[in-house]
């Protein structure tokens, strides 16, 4: 089975300007953790998820190691901050992809391998779909049932 058959077409994306609150409202109303980071002619530069998102929020390395505990409540009020950003500040850059015509068992290891939970699917660096390990997980049980 290719991921081809599986993937989902023209997925949400975004660009590198889009303002975050933008992007939280797209997940929040499509029910979507990510989505690609594109340029204007398509080509697959990033990606962003809820992750990067809430990641945010955290206090780095050296701010724990300079408080006694962490103030969970100011954290929460970073959210705000959070949405005044715009995709390329908090987006992954170093996104790798899938070609349509791979092996929907070889895209999931490719997942597993990286621990992530989707990959956008790109044909000559121009984003086609995005498959996520919940698209081949439903798609290899539908075809041991079936």
């Amino acid at each position: 089975m290719q991921v081809k058959e599986i993937m989902t077409g023209s997925p949400k994306t975004v660009t590198p300007e889009t303002p975050i609150r933008d992007v939280a409202t797209m997940m929040l109303i499509e029910r979507i953790s990510g989505a690609p980071v594109v340029d204007e002619e398509n080509n697959v530069v990033g990606i962003i998820s809820e992750k990067d998102i809430l990641m945010h929020m955290f206090p780095t390395l050296d701010e724990l190691m300079n408080e006694s505990r962490p103030d969970f409540e100011e954290m929460e009020n970073n959210y705000q901050s959070t949405m005044t950003l715009t995709v390329q500040d908090l987006m992954s850059s170093n996104v790798s992809t899938v070609t349509s015509d791979m092996p929907c068992l070889k895209a999931a290891s490719m997942m597993w391998l990286r621990k992530i939970r989707r990959i956008p699917v790109a044909d000559d660096g121009k984003l086609v779909g995005i498959i996520s390990i919940g698209d081949v997980h439903r798609a290899i049980f539908k075809s041991s049932v079936i």
